[in-house]
């Protein structure tokens, strides 16, 4: 505890706000670990309560009310446990059902963009898990270098400093924090592909690199969004992270880019295996 009237040294600031930071990204990924290990519905489960947060916030932001949009955050849902009881079809439809009456009801753009901000994100962790082989490796790679990229640039910005990133739309971040999120995020890629017994191939290499910078884009394309609403934080659910979508934030855009590229190596039937697999 600081004394009153004097402000606590930048070290224990640092180490208080990134003990916060990794214990609420060891819980979350705990809970992720075991609904994906799991798979099924239990996975469904998980990612929708998720998405559906991630919407909710999403709403907030761009409405300034969670409340109006509600119909649309339940629809995403409804559409993940579907795609989860192995009913991908109806799910798509559902959901994009939903992405047509949102774009109908506006206001445009903010409410069809969330709508399909957040079914991504569901859509991409669903299908990964559900591929038929390296489904489970897949998620791990994913999630664990949004992760360590998180941590990485965190404990790099605030070590390091120096030169802005993009001081517009995020004034704290720092390349050295991006060079050091990407660094942190390409190792842990590294690491988990051979826990599951997959050599570092080139390929994966180059996979575990794009999904680490993608996933600082979402982190950028987040901070964009919440600087033109005039917002801090997306919420107060994550303790240290602030809420669900300035978590997940990096893992919209990193779980989409892994989908788009186990689609584009290893065809729609398993798009994990083509993601891991070089």
């Amino acid at each position: 505890m600081s004394v009153v009237g004097v402000e606590p040294s930048g070290s224990h600031i640092l180490s208080r706000d990134l003990l916060l930071r990794i214990a609420s990204s060891v819980v979350l990924i705990a809970v992720a670990a075991a609904a994906t290990w799991a798979g099924g519905i239990l996975a469904a489960v998980v990612v929708a309560a998720v998405a559906g947060a991630v919407h909710l916030e999403w709403s907030g932001i761009t409405e300034g009310a969670s409340r109006p949009a509600l119909p649309f955050t339940a629809a995403v849902v409804v559409a993940l446990l579907v795609f989860g009881f192995g009913l991908p079809g109806f799910a798509f439809a559902v959901a994009a059902g939903a992405l047509a009456a949102a774009a109908l009801a506006g206001p445009r753009p903010w409410r069809p963009l969330g709508v399909l901000y957040a079914a991504a994100l569901g859509f991409s962790l669903l299908a990964l898990r559900a591929a038929p082989e390296h489904g489970l490796a897949a998620i791990a790679l994913v999630v664990g270098v949004v992760a360590a990229t998180d941590i990485g640039a965190f404990v790099a910005g605030r070590a390091i400093g120096g030169p802005k990133l993009w001081p517009r739309v995020s004034p704290k971040k720092t390349w050295s924090g991006a060079i050091g999120g990407l660094l942190a995020g390409v190792a842990a890629g590294l690491a988990f592909a051979a826990a599951f017994g997959l050599a570092p191939a080139p390929g994966l290499v180059v996979v575990a690199v794009v999904l680490s910078v993608v996933s600082q884009l979402g982190d950028l394309f987040e901070s964009q969004v919440k600087r033109r609403f005039g917002a801090k934080d997306s919420g107060r659910l994550v303790p240290g992270h602030g809420g669900m979508m300035d978590r997940v934030d990096g893992l919209v855009f990193a779980s989409l880019a892994a989908v788009v590229i186990g689609i584009g190596h290893g065809g729609l039937d398993n798009p994990a295996q083509g993601l891991m697999v070089w």
